[in-house]
Formats: structure tokens, sequence, C-alpha cells
């Protein structure tokens, strides 16, 4: 599939709709038992909470340590990718999301949308927009 500005976003349905969904599901459900049985079985209720609460905790950061070191990633090969193409760093006004959005232009744009990124401070929705030649990315997190 030909990626562009429209579809490049990328939904992971075991994460989005599985593991996300259920972890919402059992805290609503956990809060609820909660609240019911508070008088009677507050021991109970206390450890079901917690277990929900700890469930969502880790899988919300575990999804947010992928996406930083997915970040990290990006943010070098872009920088290298500008090196290679001109024997120079990105200027580091460049914010991270500024390089991320740059990822998708080809090698032929590169230089000229970057150039231009650090002179009008394009926001990446601005960027991703400008991009003539979409260099796809289907590795992402």
């Amino acid at each position: 599939m030909n990626q562009n500005y429209k579809n490049h976003r990328k939904v992971d349905p075991l994460y989005h709709f599985g593991t996300a969904l259920l972890g919402l599901i059992m805290l609503i459900l956990s809060i609820v038992f909660f609240f019911q049985h508070v008088r009677s079985q507050l021991l109970l209720s206390g450890i079901v909470l917690g277990f929900a609460l700890l469930f969502v905790f880790v899988t919300v950061k575990l999804r947010g340590y992928a996406l930083q070191l997915q970040d990290r990633i990006i943010r070098t090969e872009e920088n290298f990718r500008y090196y290679r193409l001109t024997g120079k760093l990105l200027d580091s006004k460049l914010s991270l999301k500024q390089v991320i959005a740059l990822r998708f232009t080809a090698d032929e744009e590169f230089i000229d949308l970057v150039e231009r990124t650090v002179q009008e401070n394009l926001s990446p929705d601005d960027i991703k927009k400008a991009v003539r030649n979409w260099r796809a990315d289907h590795h992402r997190v």
C-alpha cells in the first residue's frame, strides 16, 4: 500500500482495540465494583482496583517507552541522512517533532524542506503537507 499524508498514521488493532480497551474496561469495572462493595468487601475491592490500575499503568508506560525509543532512532536516522546528503548535522533549532515529520520526505526534497522548516518554523503537520514525494515508513511502532 502506498503511504501518504492521509494514511501515514499507524493503528495497531491488538494494542489500540485490544490491550488498551481491555485495560480501560477493567479500570471502569474495578471502580464500579469498588464502590458497590466498599462496605462489605473492602480488601477484595482494593486488590481488584489495584491490579486494574497497575495493568493500565504498565500498558501505558510500555507503549510510551516504545514510542520514546522510536523517536530517538528517527532523530539519529534523519541526522545521519542529512549528514550523508550535505556533510553537516541537522540544525539544532529543529524540534524532535519536526525531525520526525521530516522522515517522510524523499531525499530529493529533504534538504530544501529542512531549510524551509528552519526558516519558517513549520509545524510537523505543515511539514507533512509540504512533502511532494512521500517516503513511506512502515516500520514504526
